[in-house]
Formats: C-alpha cells, structure tokens, sequence
C-alpha cells in the first residue's frame, strides 16, 4: 500500500490516511497481520507532521482497523471484528450514507440510477475481494 495526500482536497490529510487503509484493507492490498509503516515513516514519506500521522492510526487503532504492539510497529487487525456496537457503526455507515444521497440529489441522479449504481458498486467491490482471495 503506498498512501498518498491531496492537501486541496479539503479532507483532512488524517482521514484521507484512514480512508486509503481502510480501502486497502477491504480490497486485499493489506492482509491481516501485515504491518504498516511506522509513524515516522509514513509521515517522511507523505511529507506530513508526525502528529498527523499518529492521529491517523490512532483513529484506524479506536476504529478496530489495526492494532499497535509495543515495540514492533502497527499491524492490520486479523480478525476483522470491530469493537464498536453494531449501532454506532451503522450511525457511521448512515452519515456516509446521507452524504452521498446530498451528492446524487445535487448531481440530479434519480432514486433509482442511484440504487443501481450502488448495487454495481457492491457486485465490483465482492468480484475484487473474490480475485484478490484466489491469489
């Protein structure tokens, strides 16, 4: 995985990080129990302070996504469970959610263009897994 910033995104660049292993997690370029790059090498690579890169994984850490061992570095998490409750992840999931319906509505993509584009989506994201597993 090398992760990349768009400081004009308007994005914080922490949650871009977050966003980009939490892709790659789900697509299989990170496997579970591989390592990450250490805060300060991520931070000289992207160019970024190192607070920026800690706050990082410690939102991925909170999140469930990876785990820190002392003194090896951070990992992607192998058992893929969250620790959050099934509410708060579908809150989560619904302000995302709510934000893409703003985005259709504003691009003037019907309700149903909308719901097949979703499901086209969702057929890609499981071939990818698919492939990536049968590696």
């Amino acid at each position: 995985m090398k992760p990349h910033v768009n400081f004009r995104s308007g994005v914080p660049v922490y949650l871009q990080i977050v966003q980009q292993v939490k892709a790659a997690a789900a697509g299989g370029a990170l496997r579970p129990g591989e390592a990450l790059p250490s805060v300060r090498a991520l931070a000289e690579e992207l160019r970024i302070n190192r607070n920026t890169a800690a706050r990082a994984y410690a939102e991925l850490e909170s999140e469930g996504v990876i785990e820190t061992r002392q003194g090896a570095g951070c990992f992607l998490k192998a058992n893929g469970v969250s620790p959050l409750k099934r509410a708060v992840r579908s809150d989560r999931l619904a302000a995302e959610l709510d934000a893409v319906i703003v985005q259709a509505h504003h691009l003037q993509v019907g309700d149903d263009d909308l719901k097949s584009l979703l499901a086209a989506r969702l057929e890609a994201f499981r071939e990818r897994q698919q492939t990536r597993s049968a590696d």
